[in-house]
């Protein structure tokens, strides 16, 4: 039977799969803590209170990456190349979402106007990485290898959520609600489509490693594109709601080092 576990356990049973699903992973998450790094050293004097949440923001994206990496070592595999096609962060720059990595490799401070950026693209991205943790959390939580990596990861995502809701809160009350919901509508839109064409392009490189039928992929392709369709006609709306979330100051306290994997 086709299904998320299914799919979840047959990459997870075969090396290069895994190796690769790994990568990707690594290398997203890796991204994540650079820009949030430089975002957090050129924060504007206006939002100097954030920095130490940017920052945590940064350290535990680059602890995502080291695990991902400590998996991979665990099972004697090296990282593989990430195809271009399957690099998530770097396609949502190319479509103008977010803060370009050029701006950020500079010495410029941000504006206020580049924080409700950086907060609404975050908005967008870590509902993405919730959901997607939340999925192999609820199959894989007990799993002897991945388990503990999975479940550190999903509750460091909600965090992450959580403090993007509190503080995109926070900046309309000070007037900038307009232009929150505009730009967090406009990432939204964006990145369903490039969240569609990582996914096609991530199961092509799996069907090819795991050897799929082709009746098995043309039924995977069909399926993301009805995800995208009911994400195009309205599921993006999830994405943009805010609302107080329970865990409050969730990245002010100390970050959870990573576990050991050896």
């Amino acid at each position: 039977m086709l299904s998320a576990r299914s799919l979840f356990q047959e990459i997870l049973d075969d090396d290069e799969a895994y190796r690769l699903f790994c990568s990707i992973a690594a290398s997203g998450e890796s991204q994540g803590g650079w820009e949030n790094a430089r975002i957090a050293a050129l924060v504007p004097e206006s939002r100097r209170s954030l920095a130490p949440r940017i920052v945590r923001h940064g350290a535990d994206e680059d602890k995502h990456g080291r695990i991902f990496n400590a998996l991979l070592k665990k099972r004697g595999l090296r990282p593989a190349d990430v195809p271009p096609e399957t690099d998530y962060t770097m396609l949502l720059e190319q479509q103008g979402i977010g803060l370009a990595h050029s701006r950020l490799r500079g010495d410029e401070r941000l504006t206020e106007r580049d924080i409700i950026t950086y907060l609404a693209h975050s908005r967008i991205t870590e509902q993405r990485a919730s959901e997607q943790m939340r999925l192999l959390r609820r199959y894989f939580s007990d799993h002897p290898d991945i388990g503990r990596a999975v479940r550190m990861i999903s509750d460091d995502e909600d965090n992450h959520l959580a403090y993007c809701h509190e503080e995109l809160l926070r900046l309309a009350r000070e007037g900038h609600g307009r232009t929150i919901q505009r730009t967090m509508r406009e990432c939204a839109l964006a990145e369903i489509k490039v969240y569609r064409d990582v996914s096609l392009a991530v199961m092509d490189h799996m069907g090819r490693l795991l050897g799929w039928p082709r009746p098995k992929a043309l039924a995977l392709v069909a399926g993301i594109h009805a995800v995208y369709a009911y994400e195009r006609l309205g599921g993006w709306r999830r994405m943009v709601s805010l609302e107080m979330p329970e865990r409050r100051d969730a990245l002010g306290g100390r970050a959870v080092p990573e576990p050991e994997f050896a």
